[in-house]
């Protein structure tokens, strides 16, 4: 699917204008937002998708909304902080890893179970379609989510080769979500918590021994120059992080019909399967960065990933037990998440 910045948002652009030509003065009412975000602003998120979707809004809004972009955690505070800005109205719209805060928002992890998806997109528009029944009035009560996605394809990224889980045994990798550490413990790394900025600082001083992040965001890190071995998995995702897009709802509610009606044509379903997408597109060009240095990447085929998958399985009887203690029906919410993205994978 191609989204560009004129083509994305026609109907709302002309119900904006069909509301500006009937309106009277509340029309040319201009509302200013801020966007909070811990990438730098050259990174594929905020470069490609959340400035794509917000020069998107302030087209179609014919100049009444102005949003004020703010990146590296510009407005203060640490990553993990993000979402309780976007409740307290520190910043008026956030993107951030739902994983920084572990535990909170339980129903998203399902997605981030070891070998759970099959491509951003298909993972993506599944995830939206179960947020929009089972976590919006729930795990996302406090806030109106604008946007659900998932990256591309995790990988392992370490100054050793891996091919196996015993490769991992001992050493210090970074993990991005309650569930990454999780599958660190099972191959016996040893998981450190830090935000992808940390990441560079992390591995050229010898804190962490690799990361798990997706190709595309090794680019804005410097990751290659950092790491000479990746492994990539052939099949279903080793793992994935979830993400939101996440404003405030006093925000929200405060705008005036034809303006919510802007923000929300830029967003939902569609827009998340663009993101999820958009990531997931820019892990080739990243992975050969990492080849034309001369790195080494292992390709772990669908074969050999069943060590893995033997290795990472207790995850989810786990998952499903901690679901219950929360009165949620993990294995109803596996069942669904699968059947969602075999629906929607190409």
């Amino acid at each position: 699917m191609t989204i560009t910045r004129k083509g994305f948002l026609n109907l709302a652009g002309a119900a904006v204008m069909a509301a500006g030509f009937s309106a009277g003065p509340a029309a040319a009412q201009e509302v200013t937002l801020t966007l909070h975000q811990f990438l730098p602003p050259q990174a594929t998120v905020p470069k490609q998708i959340l400035d794509v979707w917000a020069d998107n809004v302030e087209e179609a809004s014919e100049g009444r909304i102005k949003i004020d972009r703010f990146p590296s955690m510009q407005l203060g505070g640490r990553p993990p902080e993000l979402m309780d800005q976007a409740i307290d109205g520190v910043a008026d719209i956030v993107w951030t890893v739902v994983g920084y805060t572990p535990g909170r928002f339980p129903r998203t992890e399902v997605f981030e179970l070891p070998f759970m998806m099959t491509n951003a997109r298909a993972a993506s528009r599944a995830y939206w379609e179960m947020f929009d029944t089972h976590m919006r009035d729930a795990d996302f009560k406090d806030v109106e989510i604008l946007g659900a996605w998932v990256h591309g394809p995790g990988i392992i990224h370490a100054n050793k080769e891996v091919r196996v889980p015993a490769d991992m045994e001992g050493l210090k990798v970074r993990g991005g979500s309650r569930l990454v550490n999780s599958l660190l413990e099972k191959v016996g790394a040893e998981p450190v918590g830090m935000p992808v900025p940390a990441v560079p600082e992390g591995l050229s001083k010898g804190v962490i021994d690799g990361t798990t992040i997706p190709w595309e965001v090794t680019t804005a890190l410097k990751i290659p120059e950092l790491v000479g071995n990746h492994t990539e998995f052939e099949g279903n995702a080793l793992y994935v992080l979830t993400f939101v897009l996440a404003m405030n709802k006093d925000r929200y509610d405060s705008l005036p019909a034809d303006l919510q009606k802007v923000i929300d044509d830029n967003s939902g379903v569609e827009f998340s399967v663009f993101a999820g997408g958009v990531m997931e597109d820019n892990d080739a060009p990243a992975r050969k960065i990492a080849a034309d240095r001369g790195n080494n990447i292992v390709t772990i085929s669908e074969a050999d990933a069943a060590a893995w998958r033997e290795v990472s399985d207790p995850i989810y009887a786990e998952w499903i037990a901690d679901m219950s203690e929360k009165g949620i029906d993990g294995q109803a919410l596996i069942d669904e998440a699968r059947m969602l993205i075999d629906k929607y994978t190409d």
